[in-house]
């Protein structure tokens, strides 16, 4: 998608790879002053430099979205924020197991990162927000929130449908300080390492099988993501919030 986010500023979280990446080299190369924050911090300064590559500014910082005070710091640090996309999120390298196994702390390990962290970033915002009485916030969800998750991780299914319910309820919230709040639920998608083990774990013939039930018959890109946060933050979104747009090739 095309758009011009000049002027604007952009957070970023799960900067490092995969969607956070695309998202953040579509903005950059669109205008906008990005600040992307991740654990990984490698692969946080190739994003810096891939973005700044291709003619956009960009900024990183190691952050644990978890961390309340770390994420405040940040959004301090960043200054005037008119956009946010809270992308960070995952399994954490947890696989599938019956419920009778998972500890109390890994189902609440999956819930802090993918839930809270949205929550403190949305926290840390609004009041500048607020006060210009304007922005925009894009959760990134999954399908999983929807349904049910492809990974058997039950924490996962529940963490992000009770994202996509924070995100209808900030949507009424902030709604009156022209504060849009949209959320989109990819489908499965190969676009970091966790996805590409979740890919090899299906095998040829599984593989064929998740294919062939999306209507497009192919998978789609960390692009198709972007794309998607683009239109969210863009003018053409002005009167849409409170939104989940499913982003799977259709199920």
């Amino acid at each position: 998608m095309n758009g011009d986010f000049r002027g604007k500023t952009v957070l970023v979280t799960g900067a490092a790879h995969g969607f956070g990446r695309a998202i953040a080299l579509a903005f950059a190369a669109r205008g906008a002053h990005v600040w992307g924050c991740d654990l990984l911090g490698d692969e946080l300064a190739e994003t810096k430099r891939l973005c700044e590559a291709a003619g956009g500014r960009c900024d990183v910082r190691t952050v644990d979205v978890t961390e309340r005070k770390a994420v405040e710091a940040f959004v301090v640090a960043a200054g005037s924020v008119q956009i946010v996309v809270n992308n960070a999120g995952g399994v954490l390298g947890q696989v599938g197991r019956h419920l009778e196994e998972i500890s109390p702390k890994e189902f609440r390990d999956i819930f802090e990162v993918n839930v809270t962290g949205v929550f403190y970033f949305a926290q840390a915002v609004a009041p500048q927000m607020k006060t210009a009485r304007f922005g925009r916030i894009v959760n990134i969800s999954s399908g999983a929130g929807l349904g049910i998750s492809l990974t058997g991780i039950q924490a996962y299914a529940s963490a992000k449908a009770a994202q996509i319910g924070l995100t209808r309820q900030l949507a009424h919230e902030l709604g009156p300080w022209n504060i849009t709040v949209n959320n989109i639920a990819p489908g499965f998608v190969r676009s970091n390492p966790s996805t590409e083990k979740q890919w090899a774990s299906y095998g040829e013939e599984g593989q064929k099988a998740l294919i062939e039930r999306i209507a497009l018959k192919r998978l789609g890109t960390p692009d198709d993501i972007a794309n998607a946060v683009l239109f969210f933050a863009s003018d053409a979104a002005n009167w849409i919030t409170g939104q989940v747009l499913s982003v799977d090739g259709g199920r």
